[in-house]
């Protein structure tokens, strides 16, 4: 069976979106969930948000142009994953157990933190000036959102490939400690599109609210324009050559423009093309591949509760994937019910998974079906039918090998191999009920150790 690739990637709720966002972030991660083989999963990022903002309205009103922004620029909701990081409470709890987890050394290496102390040393502050837990545990809260869902790929820029080594050390630490010889997250890898991971902005440094050197994206193509009108460029008049691979705005044009586009434009450049003209050249590409989308963009801000539909469905999604894996999570450090555990955890592990039995029955058609009992006779699963009692017999022993394929289905779960459902769960009251269930499954089920 081919494994489909998990791609995760979010944008930070706290400003509007620009033409960096887009080509950096958003256009790739868009282009890569039309793989039939990807499975993708995209935030908004609002808890991040907390961290450099502090003011309700300006959250609130990014965090719905965002969502209309992956949405205009073409996001299927159908085919991929797409909620707010506050809508899933499995995030911030597993942040916690990730922090309990993670050393201070590493987080002491962050980026942001050491810019931000380096400041302040700079200006003859306390080092820790102005500096909040928030920022210092940044990489934790980014560590849980991407091993949360397990993502083998997270498109990221330049500036945060350290955020994802780091959720690759925080997860082995954890998978260290807790695993006992199983990999509880994967290890993802950064996703870097090379020609626009960075995108310069009006004034050639990176582009960046944080600058105020952006290029709008969906506002008006009147701003777009008078934004591009703005790039810095040479004193080259019209009639002189002018350097593409030194010009902002040929670079900006590259990330955009096709490839005989580009070559096209290089060489009118080097022909002495007027900045003007190119600067006009620039807003009619930009214009004419998010014209329709800025429309899309307007109509969704102007029906905010369609959005707010779409992201909850969305978190009932991931909390799918979510609920489940932190139930397994809580279990492996500890943090298990009381019921059917004797006071050594390792031992009542082994005990449960020798008590719990499998009840093979024929029924009145001939074919083979099989229960699988607790210890305390609590009916944990209930098979499908098979044609005879040796296949019913080979999948039991497959279950036992503890590598199990577990979906949820509202109040209750399945269990798959091969592509196939071979055993239901009953229905349960609530999703907190089911995941106890599921967590005692795989305890019945944990290889004996003798």
């Amino acid at each position: 069976m081919t494994t489909r690739t998990r791609i995760l990637t979010g944008i930070t709720t706290t400003g509007t979106p620009h033409l960096g966002n887009y080509a950096g972030a958003i256009r790739p991660a868009i282009l890569a969930s039309e793989d039939a083989n990807a499975d993708s999963f995209y935030f908004l990022a609002d808890y991040h948000a907390l961290i450099k903002c502090d003011d309700p309205q300006r959250i609130q009103r990014s965090r719905m142009e965002i969502a209309a922004t992956w949405l205009a620029g073409g996001l299927d909701v159908n085919r991929v994953t797409f909620y707010r990081q506050s809508d899933i409470p499995e995030i911030p709890e597993l942040t916690w157990l990730l922090t309990c987890v993670a050393a201070k050394g590493l987080l002491n290496r962050a980026h942001a933190y050491k810019a931000s102390v380096d400041k302040n040393v700079e200006t003859g502050e306390d080092p820790d000036a102005g500096i909040t837990m928030g920022l210092y545990s940044y990489p934790v809260l980014m560590a849980a959102d991407i091993l949360m869902f397990n993502a083998h790929k997270v498109p990221v820029g330049r500036d945060q490939i350290q955020h994802v080594e780091m959720a690759r050390d925080i997860g082995q630490r954890f998978n260290h400690l807790f695993g006992n010889g199983k990999e509880f997250f994967t290890m993802p890898e950064a996703l870097i599109e090379e020609s626009v991971a960075t995108l310069p902005g009006l004034d050639g440094r990176k582009m960046s609210k944080s600058y105020d050197n952006t290029i709008p994206l969906f506002t008006s193509a009147k701003d777009m324009k008078e934004a591009i009108s703005r790039i810095v460029t040479d004193s080259r008049a019209p009639g002189e050559a002018k350097d593409p691979d030194n010009s902002h705005l040929f670079t900006l044009y590259q990330a955009f423009a096709s490839k005989a586009q580009e070559e096209e434009f290089r060489g009118e450049l080097l022909q002495g093309l007027g900045w003007g003209e190119a600067k006009s050249r620039l807003f009619q590409l930009l214009d004419g591949q998010l014209g329709e989308a800025r429309e899309r963009y307007h109509q969704l801000m102007s029906r905010p509760s369609d959005m707010e539909d779409l992201l909850l469905v969305g978190a009932k999604k991931a909390r799918a994937v979510a609920a489940p894996f932190l139930a397994e999570l809580r279990e492996a450090v500890g943090l298990r019910s009381f019921v059917n555990q004797a006071a050594a955890p390792v031992a009542t592990k082994k005990k449960a998974a020798k008590a719990a039995r499998f009840v093979s029955f024929r029924e009145d058609d001939g074919s083979f079906r099989f229960r699988l009992l607790a210890a305390d006779g609590e009916q944990l699963l209930l098979s499908r039918n098979f044609a005879d009692g040796k296949a019913a017999g080979a999948v039991t022993k497959q279950l036992q090998s503890g590598h199990l394929d577990i979906r949820t289905q509202a109040q209750s779960f399945n269990v798959w191999l091969d592509d196939a459902v071979v055993a239901d769960s009953a229905e349960f009251a609530d999703s907190a009920s089911r995941d106890a269930a599921i967590a005692a499954l795989r305890i019945a089920l944990a290889p004996s150790e003798d």
